[in-house]
């Protein structure tokens, strides 16, 4: 099987490089399933049910978010109601929607996607190795998941990395978002899961992590609140990993980085 994983997209750039590219990367490269990091997509802050809509049309099979979870209202009803769309699964018990989701290949295979926020740096989230520890009680490669893919939204390389090797062998792939810089550390760990400690950002790399960089310096160099962060808008580089496992036991036999347009070098695709 062949999963695509998409960084995190940042903005409007970062939402045309993904709805151009997305319809002939599935045709082209024969993916099962697309999975997508989509809690900047609206403007940088957040996802509306509108672009959540705009990014299933253009083959996402499902979406995660990640702290920006509820900057768009809108969503947090809306995402009762969604399945697809999956918010990290160690917030406070009764925050709405769930931090699981699943799809089916056309083959009939199910794609099984966790998403945990990490604690370091980030704020007052659950423990996330409790969390799928107990979400990976219902969920078992070979059994009732013929791939399951977590998405560690996290500021530490070191926490996603530990949660990687907490999960060798009873996952097909740990990726990394959050951090908005491709990593190039993407290998197959020794139990046979595909780890990377960030994705990357699918977004304008002329920026700062995706922001209008003279915004964003004005705000590094005064103690004055300044204008609110806008997302660069110039052309934009689509950063995933190609995820491929075997679809008998559901581990990774590779993973592979996948860069297209903007001012990153070129990979895959």
């Amino acid at each position: 099987m062949k999963i695509l994983y998409v960084g995190d997209i940042v903005g409007r750039a970062g939402r045309a490089v993904a709805m151009a590219e997305l319809p002939g990367l599935r045709e082209r490269l024969g993916l099962d399933a697309v999975i997508v990091n989509a809690e900047n997509a609206a403007g940088g802050f957040g996802l509306t049910p509108a672009i959540a809509a705009d990014l299933f049309a253009a083959g996402a099979d499902l979406l995660t978010l990640g702290n920006h979870a509820w900057d768009q209202r809108e969503l947090i009803g809306h995402i009762q109601t969604e399945p697809r769309i999956i918010r990290p699964l160690n917030m406070q018990p009764g925050t709405p929607g769930q931090g699981v989701g699943s799809c089916r290949t056309a083959r009939g295979r199910r794609i099984v996607v966790l998403q945990v926020m990490g604690r370091l740096f980030t704020g007052l989230y659950g423990d996330p190795f409790a969390h799928l520890e107990a979400a990976l009680g219902a969920w078992f490669l070979a059994g009732n998941a013929d791939a399951i893919i977590v998405d560690v939204h996290a500021e530490a390389t070191s926490e996603k990395a530990a949660i990687g090797h907490f999960l060798d062998g009873r996952v097909t792939a740990v990726v990394g978002t959050h951090t908005h810089v491709p990593t190039a550390d993407h290998r197959v760990l020794a139990g046979g899961t595909a780890y990377i400690s960030d994705v990357g950002m699918t977004g304008d790399y002329d920026s700062v992590i995706g922001m209008d960089k003279a915004i964003s310096l004005d705000r590094w160099r005064s103690s004055v609140p300044g204008p609110r962060l806008q997302p660069a808008a110039g052309e934009a580089t689509l950063c995933a990993v190609l995820v491929e496992c075997d679809p008998k036991t559901g581990l990774a036999t590779a993973i592979t980085p996948l860069r297209l347009g903007g001012g990153l070098e070129q990979t895959g695709g």
